[in-house]
């Protein structure tokens, strides 16, 4: 019978002055001192395996005792190879991929025992401190991802001894100190991002041929961009006092060819000359005009406030005729504008329901103004009134409808009343202007709030109150549908949900896309928009909830669906996270933001799985807003109760009684 490890001598025959080609040549008792040889030679390699599994095991033990053991469901009586985030080749740990686990604390001096990690990526977590010097021995490292943490300190002097990294991504953190010229020893490196730290100082001279992309913005770096970074795009620079291309030039100097042509000379010359004669033309023509008009010089005191521009002559001929302090008649408002309507003219603001009557059109003449936005159906102004009180005060254009539908439209709007809801309190219509005038709400929109000034000294939008707003403008949606079946908002998006101090979300602009012309339409809900619809006048219900689900997903994602990169790429907003989704990487689709935040991944993911559903492709598989509504407020009630039950446990611990 051969002996079961004939395989291996051929291995070890060199070592004996006899052959061992054939076992039956070989005299037993030299064949017995050959399997003994054999057999110590594989429990000598199974253990060597075994003793360097047994130190990735020890170092990825240690990491999970320092950063997060809650987080790191690891079953620690098996393979670590099993483990989530942990893999392996040949027995070795060679990627550590664990971002977004919530992981906070330092990092451990023990991550050099995985001598084999090619990979090691903690982005998207609270990780604070310095990194860790035994970082250096990880010789095979290739990719490093720790962007998005609370690291500090001068970028570690032991990153530039490993050879191998190709990538590196230190951004949004709290590094200090100045770029290192020592960057040039990776001569392997193409990726680079360092933006949204602390670093100080000038950029060095980089000679990375394989650096592809690179990326400083908003940081406190000065001086000049090196010419071997110029071609570089200007949004990896930004945020800082750089100068030179692709930034504004260095001390007044150009960044191309400083040379003129006899003819660009020539140009500027008579460029210059028609544009004074033009100047002086207008203003000739400004002169004559003033001369001819009564009144003005009194409400142009104000030369950096803009007035909203209602005909003048007639509201000041009609004061006193329509107005409520003086009419002393009784009628409502709505029989003064049908009287008025029946004279082809219009005297004063028509007011809706019991909307205190505390100012009138000349009030709003005299106002000092201040643009807010232009947005789809016209631009909002906020009107200061002499009073002290302030209104927003829309200008509609392109207003499509007669008088008559323009006035039941509007009447209808004005009785739809929710706390949720941005209340109409009167409107103004002639031939020339209509004028919508609703409460000014202070805090802007969630789309100013939500993609704003990003850089730093940025206050985050927290998930309570991203939550809040959702909650919000879910009940205002919901209830507008309440109002009958074909009743619709018709412009969903972040920049029509207003807040108040409090961070309350108010949605406006709901019943206008019926006063709008065809002409105006066609291109003012991109991103929102939902595939079924061809006229942006008629929006189903169905279709008002596939945008509320983009909503949805611009707060979970911090992303604008209408000027996010994932335009340019051809890939709306709900398709890129479907398909981040099915890659198994949900945690990377969430806003950097929130992700610095504990014990909020499940809820984030059941508000991105009801997203998802919002913006099913056919209308019929979409939830209804009140549906939406209820899941909202279901998520929202369930982490208030956490919370109270935090609070409660907490109190326990100390001794001290609940609150």
């Amino acid at each position: 019978m051969k002996p079961r490890l004939h395989f291996q001598e051929s291995a070890i025959s060199g070592w004996f002055p006899f052959s061992v080609a054939r076992p039956e040549m070989i005299p037993q008792p030299k064949k017995l001192v050959l399997l003994f040889l054999v057999a110590i030679l594989l429990l000598d390699s199974w253990s060597i395996v075994d003793s360097d599994l047994a130190s990735d095991r020890i170092a990825l033990q240690a990491l999970r005792k320092a950063v997060g053991g809650r987080s790191l469901l690891w079953n620690v009586s098996t393979n670590p190879c099993s483990w989530v985030g942990v893999f392996c080749q040949r027995d070795r740990v060679v990627e550590l991929r664990l971002p977004a686990m919530g992981l906070s604390g330092q990092l451990p001096v023990a991550l050099g025992n995985l001598t084999q990690l090619q990979s090691l990526s903690l982005r998207f977590n609270a990780l604070s401190g310095p990194v860790p010097a035994d970082i250096a021995n990880l010789a095979s490292l290739r990719n490093l991802y720790l962007q998005g943490n609370l690291f500090s300190g001068e970028i570690p002097e032991f990153l530039f001894n490993l050879q191998n990294l190709v990538r590196i991504d230190l951004a949004h953190n709290n590094f200090s100190g100045e770029i290192s010229p020592s960057f040039n020893k990776l001569t392997r490196l193409g990726t680079l991002h360092l933006e949204n730290n602390q670093l100080t100082g000038s950029i060095p001279e980089l000679n990375l041929p394989s650096l592809d992309q690179f990326n400083v913005s908003f940081n406190k770096l000065t001086g000049p961009i090196p010419q071997r970074l110029s071609g570089k795009p200007t949004a990896a620079f930004e945020g800082n006092s750089l100068c030179g291309k692709p930034l504004a030039p260095c001390n007044g100097t150009s960044n191309g060819n400083d040379k003129l042509s006899g003819g660009a000379i020539a140009g500027i010359v008579i460029g210059c000359v028609l544009g004074f004669l033009l100047i002086v033309m207008i203003l000739i023509i400004l002169y004559r005009r003033m001369r001819t008009k009564q009144g003005v010089a009194k409400d142009t005191q104000e030369p950096k406030q803009r007035e909203v521009q209602i005909p003048r002559e007639k509201a000041v001929a009609d004061r006193g005729n329509g107005s409520p302090e003086n009419s002393g008649t009784g009628d409502s408002e709505s029989e003064i504008a049908k009287n008025e309507a029946k004279k082809g003219e219009t005297k004063n603001l028509v007011f809706i329901g019991n909307t205190p009557r505390t100012f009138d059109l000349e009030d709003l003449l005299r106002a000092s103004a201040e643009v807010l936005g232009k947005g789809t159906f016209g631009t909002t102004y906020k009107a200061s009134l002499e009073m002290g009180v302030a209104v927003a005060v829309k200008r509609l254009k392109d207003v499509a409808v007669t008088e008559k539908e323009f006035r039941e439209k509007i009447e209808s709007i004005g009785k739809i009343n929710h706390e949720n809801l941005v209340p109409l309190r009167a409107y103004y219509y002639n031939k020339e202007e209509k004028l919508l005038v609703y409460d000014y709400m202070p805090m802007g929109s969630l789309s100013a709030l939500l993609h704003g000034n990003r850089g730093a000294g940025r206050t985050p939008l927290n998930w309570d109150t991203r939550s809040g707003i959702a909650l919000g403008a879910a009940r205002g949606i919901a209830y507008l549908h309440s109002q009958g079946p074909a009743i619709s908002h018709g412009n969903i998006k972040s920049s029509n949900i207003l807040l108040t101090r409090s961070f309350e979300a108010r949605v406006s602009d709901f019943g206008l896309a019926h006063l709008a012309g065809p002409t105006s339409t066609p291109n003012r809900v991109d991103g929102y928009r939902a595939p079924e619809v061809t006229d942006a006048r008629k929006i189903s219900q169905k279709a008002d909830v596939y945008s509320f689900g983009i909503l949805l997903l611009e707060l979970l994602t911090g992303k604008a669906p209408t000027h996010s990169p994932l335009n340019d790429e051809g890939v709306d907003l709900p398709r890129w996270v479907q398909s981040v989704v099915r890659e198994e990487w949900t945690s990377e689709v969430f806003d950097l933001e929130l992700l610095r935040y504990q014990n909020i991944e499940e809820d984030m993911v059941q508000l991105l799985q009801l997203a998802i559903n919002c913006t099913a492709q056919y209308p019929d598989t979409r939830p209804s807003m009140a549906e939406v509504r209820n899941q909202i407020e279901e998520l929202c009630r369930s982490n208030s109760q956490d919370r109270e039950d935090d609070k409660s446990s907490h109190s326990a611990d100390s001794g001290a009684p609940p609150p």
